[in-house]
C-alpha cells in the first residue's frame, strides 16, 4: 500500500482533531482530563504549515505534525484512522520521516503516551528513551542518511 502526503488547510482542523480525540480517548479518560481544554489545547498546538494529511489511493487515513527543533524533526503528533490501522501505514510515516530527517542530517524526536502501543513501534525503528514525565517517554533517534529518496514529507 503506497501512501502519500498532501499539505493541510485551516479547513483539515476537524478532521485532525477527530482523529486526535479517537486516538486519545482512553488517555483523556485515564488522566481525568477535560475534553474540551483538550480540544482547545490541540488548537492552539495546530499549525496548518506544520501538517500533513495521510493519504492511500486518494482517500484520507490519518495525519501527522512535525517541525525542526535544533538539530532535530520533532514529531508532534502522529494519527491513523481506526480503520486504517495495523495496516503498516504508521510504519510507513516513520520510515519517511526518518529518511528526510536524515537527508537533513537531523535526529527525530517524539514523546509518547506510556500507555501508547506505538511505542514498541518507535523502539523497533531505532528511538531510544531520552528522559520521562509522569504522562510520558521522550524518544530521540540520531540521524543516519537514508539509502534512497522519496517524496518529501
Amino acid at each position: 500500500m503506497e501512501i502519500s502526503f498532501r499539505p493541510a488547510s485551516a479547513s483539515d482542523f476537524d478532521y485532525c482533531r477527530d482523529l486526535y480525540l479517537a486516538g486519545m480517548e482512553a488517555v483523556i479518560r485515564q488522566m481525568n482530563r477535560d475534553r474540551s481544554a483538550e480540544i482547545a489545547n490541540l488548537r492552539g498546538r495546530w499549525q496548518p504549515t506544520e501538517v500533513r494529511i495521510i493519504t492511500v489511493g486518494g482517500a484520507d487515513v490519518g495525519w501527522l505534525q512535525i517541525r525542526t527543533e535544533g538539530d532535530a524533526v520533532f514529531l508532534a503528533q502522529l494519527f491513523v484512522d481506526g480503520s486504517w490501522q495495523r495496516q503498516g501505514i504508521g510504519t510507513q510515516v516513520m520510515h519517511r520521516l526518518i529518511e528526510e530527517a536524515g537527508t537533513a542530517a537531523r535526529a527525530v524526536t517524539l514523546g509518547v503516551v506510556k500507555t501508547n502501543p506505538a511505542l514498541r513501534l518507535y523502539q523497533r525503528l531505532g528511538f531510544r528513551i531520552t528522559h520521562q514525565d509522569d504522562r510520558k517517554f521522550y524518544m530521540r533517534r540520531q540521524a543516519s542518511p537514508a539509502p534512497t529518496s522519496r517524496t518529501g514529507l
